[in-house]
């Protein structure tokens, strides 16, 4: 985070996709925490001009028109201004053709005047298949078209094209636009040209631009079959599955047989019960240590109300703030959200992928897809022995829910209603922003090792340490840092050969 915001320009001609790479960059930023906001120009200009008529309208001669877009332009900023001024957002994507030096040039002068730095991402594209598929998927349904007719609507759309065409100024890496921090995206997806990133917050941009796509394919998400932890209420620990939660898995084996999904990958944690579950699809399987459930820290292999007897006012504080909650030794919301960047980041590089998970885990990953907010994402329902099939579409995710009418205990708990008279005036929450720091939930928050064996009571950190001086010598426990999952690096190069490349169906 820094107190400079940024404005993200998006170039490019009608139908590259702009839109697309808009709302996805957004919902990615907006999950890692970093508020972000879209400010498309088209719908500024639909309320300036009620109706649509023709192409004519974005012809540069039309000196009218040319005003009127302007106008919408200028308007469009100001709400820029006040968003990342007066409303604390920290990222605006302007989503507008921008393909003159001239308006661009006066986003510049107003992100100097006000203090902003300025990121291009510029799209270009150049075969014809592509585009002609993204105005059927994409325009055709748009409000400028009401009545819908796929002829029309492609005879309109490309002329409109044109008309852009004839005053387009690509950005000029070698001379005029040099200075500028950009990316170029060619042709979806299968060249890159980046140019002078200033900052942390834009080499991530890069990395997540130069790894997604939208190809199609599926992502299933499910919860592991139900252990035995389940069935005692217990949260956390490593426990194995039930008679139910076998019965599910191999349910799921016939699922997934049945679907016949080419090239499935299928991932799960490095806890017992989801690679028990995996065990019995007879696939091939990777185990990512990242997938683990959120860590519970002193309040592992704890019933809730074992947790409210014995730790009440942590039990009040999490339910005050699920999200930014940081068990004592253990982790938050917001803790796992970043932890699991690296398995977003690679989803959106793979094709069909099965995740086997948890329940955090699985509301984290399903908040990405769905973009939810922070508030929501602790208490989105994510069922035992329930697959949700994620299938991207245009501008969002289509999400399936599919149950394989195995019983299993209920672990969701709904959102309590807020009552601050339960805590101490002392521990009464302030209500921050999404991105603020995660408070320590006790001034004893030590860090421990995360995995201990089954039936081991994790180490009391609330309660009082014995006196070393009692112990006389005797061996003392090893209290050791738990290490952060290290972050993926952005690739040094700006070509991708090996990765997929994309298609305009955005």
């Amino acid at each position: 985070m820094t107190n400079s915001p940024t404005l993200i320009v998006m170039i490019g001609l009608p139908a590259r996709g702009k839109t697309y790479v808009s709302k996805k960059l957004t919902r990615y930023l907006n999950w890692i925490g970093v508020p972000t906001k879209v400010f498309n120009l088209g719908v500024y200009r639909r309320e300036a001009v009620k109706s649509y008529k023709s192409y004519d309208f974005f012809r540069h001669d039309n000196k009218e028109a040319m005003e009127i877009r302007k106008r919408c332009a200028l308007v469009a900023l100001e709400d820029v201004k006040a968003y990342l001024l007066e409303e604390c957002g920290q990222i605006a994507v302007f989503d507008a053709t921008n393909t003159t030096r001239e308006r661009r040039d006066l986003i510049l002068n107003f992100a100097k005047e006000n203090a902003f730095k300025v990121f291009f991402v510029e799209s270009v594209c150049d075969d014809p298949e592509v585009i002609a598929a993204n105005i059927l998927e994409v325009k055709v349904s748009s409000p400028d078209y009401p009545e819908r007719n796929r002829e029309n609507v492609m005879d309109d759309f490309l002329k409109r094209i044109e008309c852009y065409k004839v005053t387009y100024q690509p950005l000029d890496p070698d001379a005029y636009d040099k200075d500028l921090s950009f990316i170029k995206v060619i042709n979806v997806g299968q060249r890159f040209l980046v140019n002078r990133v200033q900052d942390y917050i834009q080499s991530k941009i890069v990395y997540y631009l130069m790894n997604i796509h939208v190809q199609p394919r599926t992502i299933y998400l499910c919860r592991h079959g139900e252990s035995e932890y389940n069935l005692v209420g217990k949260i956390g620990g490593d426990s194995g599955l039930s008679p139910r939660g076998k019965q599910f898995a191999q349910a799921l084996k016939k699922f997934i047989e049945e679907q016949e999904i080419v090239e499935l990958k299928v991932w799960t944690s490095q806890l017992k019960r989801t690679i028990q579950t995996a065990e019995s699809l007879g696939v091939t399987y990777e185990q990512w240590k990242i997938l683990n459930e959120i860590d519970a820290g002193v309040c592992e292999e704890m019933t809730y109300a074992e947790i409210e007897a014995k730790y009440p006012d942590e039990f009040a504080l999490r339910d005050q703030e699920k999200y930014l909650y940081r068990y004592p030794g253990g982790e938050s919301y917001q803790d796992l959200v970043q932890r699991l960047e690296p398995v977003i980041m690679e989803l959106e590089r793979q094709g069909n992928v099965l995740v086997i998970s948890h329940q955090a885990v699985m509301r984290c990953l399903l908040a990405y897809f769905l973009d939810k907010s922070a508030d929501e994402l602790p208490y989105l329902r994510c069922p035992l022995h329930t697959i949700l099939k994620l299938t991207p579409v245009a501008y969002g995710c289509k999400v399936e829910t599919i149950t394989l009418n195995v019983e299993a205990v209920n672990t969701h708990r709904d959102k309590p209603s807020l009552d601050s008279n339960n805590l101490p005036a002392s521990q009464t929450p302030v209500r921050m922003r999404r991105n603020g720091f995660t408070p320590r939930a006790s001034a004893d928050t030590v860090k421990r090792p995360r995995h201990y064996s089954v039936g081991s009571k994790p180490l009391d950190l609330l309660g009082a340490f014995p006196s070393l001086e009692a112990r006389d010598g005797a061996d003392q426990p090893q209290l050791q840092p738990q290490g952060g999952n290290a972050c993926l690096e952005p690739a040094a190069s700006v070509t991708r050969e090996t990765l997929p490349s994309l298609s305009a169906s955005e």
